[in-house]
């Protein structure tokens, strides 16, 4: 199996390259966009707060509500940003008296496309029998010529 950017099972994802160029320091380039992410999905999603976290060892967690995680995960200069509903121990624990698990399902179907909008560059089309993910530029970002 191939191996491609890792994001959390379930996750709405939008893609991005983060090299333009062979002249680009790379880590710069990442923490520009892990900004950019904080910054846009606070304004576009007020109830997110700033939260420092992984999922396991790959996905890192930038923000998080009562529902969802939003982070980022990076291979090879590809970029996965995603929402995932929250699996961690205290949200489990708070879903046992209040349930949330179908009101979080909700709320990230609600906000998917409006997400993929604000992030998505890339438009993941499918994958060979190898694993390796085929990728096409996004409408939105054909239009704006990125």
């Amino acid at each position: 199996m191939g191996r491609s950017v890792s994001y959390p099972t379930g996750s709405v994802v939008a893609f991005r390259l983060l090299d333009d160029g062979e002249d680009d320091d790379i880590d710069w380039v990442y923490e520009c966009l892990v900004d950019e992410v904080i910054v846009t999905t606070k304004a576009a999603f007020p109830s997110f707060q700033r939260f420092d976290g992984w999922r396991g060892r790959e996905d890192r967690i930038l923000l998080r509500n009562t529902f969802a995680d939003c982070g980022i995960s990076t291979y090879c200069g590809l970029a996965a940003i995603w929402l995932a509903e929250r699996d961690d121990a205290r949200y489990w624990e708070a879903d046992i008296y209040n349930p949330r698990t179908a009101r979080a399902r909700h709320w990230l179907g609600q906000v998917s496309g409006r997400f993929i909008d604000l992030f998505g560059e890339l438009r993941l089309i499918g994958r060979f029998s190898n694993g390796e993910a085929i990728f096409e530029r996004s409408r939105s970002a054909c239009v704006t010529g990125f």
